[in-house]
């Protein structure tokens, strides 16, 4: 199963996001069991995507991560390519529906430029 890079600030976050032309960031809760749930979903399906770097942050250790990104619930995932959001899912994940959602932008923009 793929890591992820734990990042503990809005700075970290931000420079992660530059750094990487595909980044996703896991957003949740030491006391989500919703977030410890879906977590090991989500790292076996980025098996499929190894162009994708991944990022997990703490909301209760980075609180200003919610005002940030406008987070209003957890867990959120976020994907971002080249600095832009594309996908939000929150809460409760259909794994189907997100691989498909991954999978039609990850084919058109991993797929399509050698710089990735």
């Amino acid at each position: 199963m793929r890591e992820f890079e734990t990042i503990t600030s809005v700075e970290s976050a931000d420079e992660f996001i530059a750094r990487h032309p595909l980044a996703l960031l896991y957003i949740s809760q030491r006391d989500c069991s919703v977030c410890h749930a879906l977590q090991p979903k989500v790292q076996q399906l980025m098996m499929k995507y190894p162009k994708i770097e991944l990022g997990a942050i703490d909301a209760q250790d980075v609180q200003e991560v919610a005002g940030r990104f406008s987070i209003f619930t957890v867990p959120v995932i976020l994907l971002f390519v080249e600095g832009k959001e594309y996908i939000r899912e929150a809460r409760i994940v259909h794994m189907d529906l997100f691989d498909e959602k991954m999978s039609r932008i990850y084919d058109n923009v991993a797929g399509s430029d050698a710089a990735f």
